[in-house]
């Protein structure tokens, strides 16, 4: 039975593009940066990424002291800019967590660049944080120690594994919005889906080759249906 990890960014939630306002935020109250350099992609990347590229970005050193400096920044600023902002739960989303949530052997989890105390935040603001808790806890991976977002998968696979115990990988579906929510999860041999309600284009996620691809999770009732059997 199928194992759900699904993307936040763009798939779950639209922030209004306060997750780049709180990392931006942070530069200047972590660092003194005075003017913040408006050159760098986000979409699809893990916020240990994002720090990296935007420490150097700034001609700030990259080690880990400044790496957790930043992150912390940009947690502190984070819940008020998304109390404060226009963003939204991504459609359908609710009707798709509501028919897979508990439904005898469908697992909900994560595969998202988000640190952690970033996803719980920006979940439990839109009310999504509880359809992936799993004895108190997330399942998934998570962007806290991870460049790469095949490394992401990895760690999501394991943490499944671990859990659920030797899982088909053809059993587990990534649901994302960005090429690289795709090339992640062939990279662990996972199937699956592209939404097109973040920053990329349908026709260009369909260029991927997805197993599924839909401009929002509201064409995909037929592929929940064969989720929950």
């Amino acid at each position: 039975m199928p194992v759900l990890l699904f993307d936040i960014d763009g798939t779950l939630v639209r922030t209004g593009g306060t997750g780049k306002v709180a990392m931006e935020m942070a530069l200047r109250s972590a660092f003194g940066v005075a003017e913040v350099r408006d050159e760098l992609p986000y979409s699809g990347r893990t916020d240990r990424d994002i720090g990296r590229a935007l420490l150097a970005l700034h001609g700030l050193p990259d080690h880990l002291d400044h790496q957790v400096k930043l992150t912390d920044a940009y947690l502190d600023h984070l819940p008020a800019l998304l109390a404060g902002g226009s963003g939204e739960v991504c459609e359908a989303v609710q009707d798709v967590l509501t028919a897979v949530h508990n439904r005898p052997g469908v697992t909900l989890g994560l595969l998202t660049g988000n640190v952690v105390r970033g996803a719980k935040t920006k979940l439990s603001h839109y009310g999504l944080w509880e359809y992936f808790l799993h004895d108190g806890h997330p399942l998934g991976g998570f962007g806290d120690r991870h460049y790469d977002r095949d490394d992401v998968a990895r760690e999501a696979m394991a943490a499944v594994m671990a859990r659920l115990g030797d899982v088909d990988p053809a059993d587990v579906w990534v649901i994302g919005d960005t090429p690289l929510d795709v090339r992640c999860a062939r990279a662990v041999g996972a199937r699956v889906v592209t939404v097109a309600t973040g920053w990329h284009p349908h026709e260009e996620l369909v260029a991927c080759r997805p197993d599924a691809a839909f401009r929002t999770l509201a064409e995909a009732g037929d592929l929940v249906r064969q989720w929950v059997g």
